[in-house]
């Protein structure tokens, strides 16, 4: 069909000047050659403009020819008398070939102009709609109606988490090349694996920080033999998508952000009223409890030992919501820490005294390494930690298990580590552990919810700390704060008078 049409044109050419001819030849006893020439000149331009270069460059050699046989003396034969006639049908040649070159190149300069304003047009349409796009869904169908109109059949593959593809895993071949076109971040063509020899291409979708997938893209049976599918336009068409992913990748993860911090802000407030709420009445619940333990202590032993168990549980949910406000002030920044330089021991030994009743029945040891410096720390603080670490061991060893405590520098920290002989923490839920209301142990039936070593972490972050726990090679648990270093004030010796 297309030779056909190129041979129509060629023939249109002929047409017109042998047209041009009839009419010039009644006229050459009233013109002169030259304006004859200036006739056939003009119609090669025209050729040239409306029907390509070959048909012009065919008008040109055809015109001379024509105005040799039919105009140029003696006329109807093809031979020449005057030499100077030569000169003419070369400069009407080199004009003719020349008016035809420029006229097209000009006129396919023309036609790429306009073709590329199209594709801009095309490509600021088809950003405007992927700009208005909200899911991947969207995202793939404005993309698909583009290169419909470009003649490609196209399809959409993510790569997942773990760097694959499950759509196409039963393809392993075109799996291998959509994650090759990914690690090169480059368009890989792949039309010698089409059957009917149609232009095929992986373009990746990827940017900067991630990758989201690859475009798929096979050239269509029924557009023209000598079209060429434009690999630029498809980058650009990727770049759009890895954009407009991207955007909605960063919506997502703002919304989920906001979200985490509306609802930890939410747990706060709920924590800090509950407390406050609560805090009263069992402030009161524990000091007449307390009295009427000493009361029934003359009484029947089952009296006193309701009073001691009413006792002991007011004083557990009493600890309870002293924990939940204070991890409710660490976590809203309403907590001003008093640091002042001073010893580990002194904390230690504060600690182990609040906690005399709690550690009956846990031999207590302590080694202090001789050259541990001063600490600057807010000592209430840490009093608060060592006292919840000192109730987790003794809560968890069983009877007469020795809990341990030492103090050592490790490079620029100064450490204290506690140590029991239970089992230990398990393996499955150790990243839990300085979570709210995680415990290492869910099925425990012993009390607690799992908010002491969500407040060792904020008090020792507030430090610029760390706190670590980890299970002993020979068992029990070991729970490490380190403290930094920092510049110790130096302290000069007295003089003797």
């Amino acid at each position: 069909m297309r030779q056909n049409n190129q041979l129509g044109v060629y023939v249109l050419a002929i047409f017109i000047l042998t047209l041009v001819t009839l009419i010039s030849t009644p006229l050459h006893h009233y013109l002169d050659l030259a304006n004859i020439v200036m006739i056939f000149l003009l119609v090669v331009f025209l050729n040239a403009h409306k029907l390509g270069r070959g048909p012009a460059i065919m008008s040109a050699v055809l015109a001379v020819a024509l105005f040799d046989f039919f105009f140029v003396p003696p006329r109807f034969s093809f031979a020449v008398h005057d030499l100077q006639y030569l000169v003419t049908f070369l400069v009407m040649l080199c004009v003719g070939l020349v008016t035809a070159h420029l006229t097209t190149r000009l006129q396919k300069k023309t036609e790429d102009a306009v073709n590329k304003e199209h594709d801009t047009n095309r490509l600021y349409m088809l950003a405007r709609e992927l700009a208005g796009a909200t899911t991947l869904g969207q995202i793939f169908e404005v993309v698909k109606k583009y290169l419909l109109s470009l003649g490609c059949q196209s399809a959409l593959h993510l790569v997942d988490n773990q760097g694959n593809f499950p759509t196409l895993r039963y393809e392993v071949l075109m799996h291998d090349l959509a994650l090759s076109a990914l690690r090169q971040s480059s368009t890989l063509n792949i039309t010698q694996l089409s059957n009917n020899d149609s232009q095929g291409f992986v373009v990746p979708i990827k940017s900067i920080n991630q990758s989201f997938g690859v475009l798929i893209v096979q050239e269509s049976a029924a557009i023209p033999d000598d079209y060429q599918v434009n690999v630029r336009k498809l980058e650009a068409v990727s770049d759009l998508a890895t954009i407009t992913m991207e955007r909605l990748h960063y919506v997502d993860l703002a919304q989920q952000t906001q979200l985490e911090a509306t609802s930890e802000r939410l747990r706060s407030s709920i924590l800090s009223a509950l407390s406050h709420d609560l805090r009263t009445p069992l402030t009161g619940l524990v000091g007449m409890s307390d009295s009427l333990v000493m009361l029934t202590e003359t009484k029947e032993i089952k009296i006193h030992s309701a009073a001691t168990a009413i006792r002991d549980q007011a004083r557990t949910m009493n600890n309870l919501l002293s924990n939940l406000l204070d991890m409710a002030r660490l976590q809203v920044g309403k907590v001003k820490l008093k640091k002042e330089w001073q010893l580990f021991e002194d904390v230690i030994g504060a600690s182990i005294q609040l906690l005399k009743p709690a550690l009956v029945g846990h031999p207590i040891t302590v080694q202090l390494d001789p050259d541990l410096p001063l600490i600057n720390f807010d000592a209430v603080l840490i009093e608060r930690v060592l006292c919840n670490l000192l109730e987790n061991a003794a809560k968890y060893s069983p009877a007469e298990g020795v809990i341990e405590i030492r103090g050592f520098v490790n490079a620029e920290t100064a450490c204290i580590s506690i140590r029991d002989h239970g089992k230990g923490f398990s393996e499955h839920n150790r990243d839990l552990l300085f979570q709210m209301f995680s415990r290492g142990d869910t099925e425990s039936r012993l009390p607690g919810v799992g908010m002491g070593l969500a407040i060792c972490k904020a008090i020792v972050e507030a430090h610029q700390g760390t706190i670590s726990a980890e299970t002993s090679n020979d068992g029990g648990a070991v729970v490490t704060i380190a403290l930094p270093l920092g510049n110790p004030p130096e302290f000069k010796p007295e003089l003797e008078i």
